[in-house]
């Protein structure tokens, strides 16, 4: 997991900046409900009226509130009594305001929000009051069970009977004020200040226009925000997921790359194919949700519950939530353990198709094409399943949300109704409460969804880490030596091997000197181990037991890079790599080299087909090297590894594609052109061997004769059988 850290370190900016991108984006969703309300409410309702208070008032009815409020000091700080003549622009005041042309009105000052919330509180009651008795409402004064001339209006009654009536009138009228709820009072209220309004003279259609349209605007500027923001949150998420994944596959490919044999076979080709692309794409896809959705909607419902805190209506959201956890756990339980082996299942898809197209030319040979179809059939309806339930479940689990979600809808509906039918509450708030309700339900949808894809995400990246976590079995030491010469003297001291796992060794007690200018022949019969003798010089694997040396070093104390610098490699069977002749022939090298390029293909006998071909050094080689023959293949091999100019060549079985003519020349051309190399050569055929300065001869993992050609028939037994077996006597002796 470190390994992932220290990826993630490399972004720490760019995330930061994202969540708080997330968090502003949240905010803004969770503002436009409110909004929407307020236009409902207070647009459309209340006539654009916002405050439970009048910001103008008549001077009369100001100063019949002053009188009999307690908080009139309170209340007259934040009124301002001005005239016509006060303002700049009377034309427009007046036309807004068109009683002020007759009389001064008293307009409230620029308040803050805590200080509307004070005068709201210090006047509703009084203004209210005030305000009906200025009616002068029928029903008012039979309320009041007194004997009221029909001339006589309430509020000249009102200052008229002694203060103890007085306080008797105000309490009754407030004894019925606090019978309703706050949501009934505020409407009563605003109906009030309409009254008030109309009386100055307001245009309230005008009132409520300008509330709308200035709703409507941030409403406007809010979606464009949000947009713009999630937008960015997108491009952020999308940029960290991809240049993290570009991070990881370079990781994981390094990594790969330092790999012996060992650790390839404990992974399996087909298995590191599927890491290295399928797994760190399930990772990026998990890195674009993580941002997207997984702290997105958190944010967004735990805001959301905030908001709908103490509403009467809560019952319906938590009935929701439980049936939406019971979904979850339902596919959880049923749906991850299929997703944690769909990647296992992939990885067998690719070994089966891998071996299918890499072993066609087998599978027609011996006519076994419908036994593999049927082996990769079987794979493949494996996977179909898997992925069908998963598709399934998910497909199941949307039209369930969806139904929970509009179900939710009506109940909010059927129970709002009944409220705002009581008047304890408004369209607008049982809007808002709804879109915040679907805002919970959609980040619990959310995170649902994730969290069934997650297992995938998690299962590939705890397979990447297997990866990275993988302790290679060749390992470089800290205090590394340095090569004191380049003479590419190589020495085998006591060398004993074993392959990982293995009960026998494959090599035991090998030892030899091969020195520059000469050519060391191996040969033996199959499975005596004479690949793996050769294959451990460049480190593929390590020895069991004893030493390698070059040049009188440790080829384990020295860095692997200038180990290999000093080794031109030629395996068994000849691999080129998708691009031209001239790039695989200089492969690691100068490509502008056309001397050495053209020098290397002279010597392995390559130029004579290269030039009949129609772009010659430049012709394309197909991945694999399937456009061109075995032979071709091998000699292009070989002139790679000539052209790397090496003081060490190896050849393991590389001459065996070639003809008797074309092996003879190579050699021949070979031996004059590397005079100062140390040549290592692994061979099948007596006749590539025959004038070899040094000839191993190996048996069952043995060295069990060493000399030249006409030592060996003279001494060893073995080498003698095998050399009778290929040539006959009289040949031999001619040689």
């Amino acid at each position: 997991m470190k390994h992932i850290l220290n990826i993630l370190k490399k972004f720490s900016l760019p995330i930061i900046v994202t969540v708080i991108l997330l968090i502003i984006q949240a905010q803004l969703d969770l503002s436009l409900p409110d909004y929407t309300a307020n236009i409902i409410n207070v647009g459309i309702q209340e006539k654009g009226i916002s405050n439970a208070y009048p910001s103008v008032i008549r001077q009369d009815i100001f100063n019949k509130i002053l009188n009999i409020s307690e908080n009139s000091e309170e209340i007259k700080k934040y009124y301002e009594l001005k005239k016509k003549d006060d303002f700049e622009n009377q034309e427009k005041i007046i036309k807004q305001y068109p009683l002020l042309e007759k009389e001064p009105l008293y307009f409230v000052k620029k308040l803050s929000k805590k200080e509307e919330e004070e005068l709201e509180n210090n006047i509703k009651n009084d203004f209210f009051f005030i305000e009906l008795l200025a009616s002068d409402s029928k029903e008012i004064k039979d309320n009041l069970q007194m004997s009221i001339p029909d001339n006589v209006s309430l509020i000249d009654l009102y200052f008229k009977l002694p203060s103890e009536e007085q306080q008797k009138m105000y309490q009754k009228f407030m004894d019925t004020f606090n019978n309703y709820d706050n949501a009934m009072l505020r409407q009563i209220i605003i109906e009030s200040v309409k009254t008030e309004y109309t009386n100055i003279g307001v245009n309230l259609d005008d009132l409520q226009m300008k509330y709308i349209f200035n709703n409507g605007l941030i409403m406007i500027i809010l979606a464009l925000s949000l947009a713009i923001t999630a937008i960015l949150v997108s491009l952020m998420a999308s940029k960290i997921a991809s240049k993290f994944s570009y991070f990881l596959r370079n990781k994981v490919v390094n990594k790969i790359m330092s790999f012996s044999s060992k650790e390839f076979n404990e992974f399996s080709i087909a298995s590191l194919i599927t890491r290295s692309t399928n797994d760190i794409q399930q990772i990026q896809m998990m890195f674009v949700m993580v941002f997207r959705v997984i702290i997105f909607a958190p944010i967004l419902g735990i805001g959301a519950l905030f908001k709908v805190l103490g509403n009467s209506m809560n019952w319906v959201l938590a009935l929701a939530i439980v049936t939406i956890c019971i979904v979850i756990l339902f596919l959880f339980i049923f749906v991850m353990p299929k997703f944690k082996k769909i990647q296992k299942i992939v990885d067998k898809l690719n070994l089966v198709s891998r071996e299918r197209l890499t072993g066609l030319p087998v599978i027609r040979a011996f006519g076994t094409a419908k036994k593999e179809e049927e082996r990769f059939d079987k794979v493949n309806d494996e996977l179909a399943r898997t992925m069908q339930f998963c598709d399934r479940a998910m497909g199941i689990m949307m039209p369930t949300m969806m139904f929970i979600m509009n179900g939710v809808s009506i109940l909010i509906i059927w129970a709002g109704s009944k409220q705002i039918d009581l008047g304890t509450i408004q369209v607008g708030t049982i809007m808002a409460f709804m879109t915040y309700a679907i805002q919970v339900i959609m980040s619990f949808l959310m995170i649902s969804m994730v969290s069934i894809m997650l297992p995938r995400a998690l299962v590939s990246l705890k397979r990447i880490t297997e990866v990275l976590n993988k302790e290679e079995s060749i390992k470089e030491k800290e205090n590394k030596k340095e090569f004191k010469n380049n003479d590419g003297i190589v020495e085998f001291k006591n060398v004993s091997f074993s392959y990982p796992d293995a009960q026998e060794l494959m090599l035991e007690n090998i030892s030899f000197t091969a020195k520059p200018g000469t050519t060391t022949a191996i040969i033996g019969s199959t499975g005596c181990g004479k690949s793996t003798l050769i294959n451990l010089i460049p480190r593929f694997f390590d020895v069991t037991k004893g030493q390698i040396l070059i040049d009188d070093v440790d080829i384990r104390d020295v860095d692997i890079h200038h180990l290999r610098d000093k080794i031109g490699y030629v395996p068994q069977k000849g691999n080129l790599f998708s691009g031209t002749i001239k790039s695989n022939v200089l492969f690691g090298q100068n490509e502008n080299d056309e001397k050495t390029l053209k020098e290397a293909c002279d010597v392995a006998q390559a130029t004579e087909f290269i030039l009949k071909l129609p772009q010659k050094y430049e012709t394309q080689i197909s991945e694999g090297g399937t456009n061109v023959s075995g032979g071709q293949r091998q000699r292009l091999s070989i002139a790679r590894a000539i052209a790397k100019k090496a003081p060490i060549l190896i050849f393991d079985d590389s001459f065996s594609a070639l003809d008797y003519k074309t092996d003879v020349n190579l050699r021949k051309a070979l031996n004059n052109y590397t005079k100062k190399s140390t040549i290592i050569i692994v061979a099948q055929r007596i006749s590539t061997i025959l004038k070899a300065d040094q000839i191993i001869v190996l048996d069952h993992g043995k060295i069990v004769g060493i000399g030249n050609h006409k030592s060996l028939l003279k001494n060893c037994k073995i080498y003698k059988e095998i050399a009778l077996s290929q040539l006959k006597e009289s040949e031999l002796n001619a040689e």
